[in-house]
């Protein structure tokens, strides 16, 4: 604006360009001294600038060195995240924004969930992630946990919202957490069996295949990964590899001793348990 610049010109610290030549993010970086949200407000300038030329809005960046925040501003509120997103997890976002459907209108498939309760369950996540501002499609919360007696489909009630997600264009590989081997496996399977479109891969038994839609795996066998690299130096997985995180029995002392997957990922995240405490001390919650 030129009542604060009046040259009317403003330099980018960092704009992360798409191959087509449109600006994928902007990225605005300041000084460790300051706290990264003061950079909030100039990044959205640069944004708007960039959509007027370019024809295209970026996604925001903006960082202190120490704390990162992204910020889709159309969609989400800002949050923070752990790093920068790949070149191909950003063109994911950006076609997202166009092809993304409200989750509260999809039709959920009774042959993997039809009983009641299951549909209610579905239904309930859908009314939690999403709402309509303005006649626009915004996102609402970003966590959510399902609370379901043992015995009672929660597996099938899961692999019937992936479908869901998958199918209203919200997600496009899909992490799923258990703490057993065997219930990892017993979960690849009933998911090779209700959702057989969608290639899996259990990563406690098989080599690593990026391309998979849906990944099972035990917490230290995805923590030992999200250190890993690849041949060519990059890292096995981004921050925005997954877009949603399912985690089968979330029970607190998960989150104690592996918060650090759920920092890493920048996922939407699903938990399911059977027993939700509210004691005092001890909350599920």
């Amino acid at each position: 604006p030129l009542s604060t610049n009046p040259s009317g010109k403003g330099f980018v610290d960092y704009v992360l360009w798409d191959d087509n030549g449109k600006p994928l993010a902007v990225v605005e970086a300041k000084s460790t001294l300051h706290d990264a949200s003061k950079g909030k407000h100039q990044a959205v300038l640069y944004a708007d600038a960039l959509k007027l030329k370019f024809g295209q809005r970026p996604i925001i960046f903006y960082s202190n060195g120490y704390k990162t925040y992204i910020w889709d501003d159309r969609f989400y509120p800002s949050r923070q995240v752990y790093g920068f997103y790949t070149k191909e997890e950003l063109q994911v976002l950006i076609r997202r924004r166009s092809e993304r459907t409200d989750l509260r209108n999809f039709t959920i498939n009774q042959e993997i969930a039809g009983r009641p309760y299951q549909l209610q369950a579905i239904q309930r996540i859908a009314e939690e992630m999403v709402t309509v501002n303005q006649n626009k499609l915004k996102g609402r919360h970003r966590k959510a946990l399902l609370v379901m007696a043992t015995g009672s489909g929660k597996t099938r009630t899961a692999a019937a919202m992936v479908d869901m997600f998958t199918k209203c264009n919200w997600a496009k590989r899909i992490l799923f957490l258990a703490d057993r081997n065997a219930l990892v496996t017993q979960a690849k399977n009933a998911f090779k069996e209700h959702l057989p479109h969608l290639s899996a891969i259990d990563l406690t038994k098989e080599k690593e295949d990026t391309e998979a839609r849906v990944v099972f795996s035990t917490y230290p066998t995805i923590l030992n990964r999200i250190d890993d690299t690849k041949s060519d130096e990059q890292k096995m997985f981004g921050i925005g590899h997954f877009d949603v995180i399912i985690i089968d029995e979330a029970h607190r002392s998960v989150y104690q001793k592996y918060q650090a997957i759920f920092d890493y990922f920048d996922s939407i995240l699903i938990g399911l348990t059977a027993t939700p405490k509210k004691d005092i001390d001890k909350n599920t919650y």
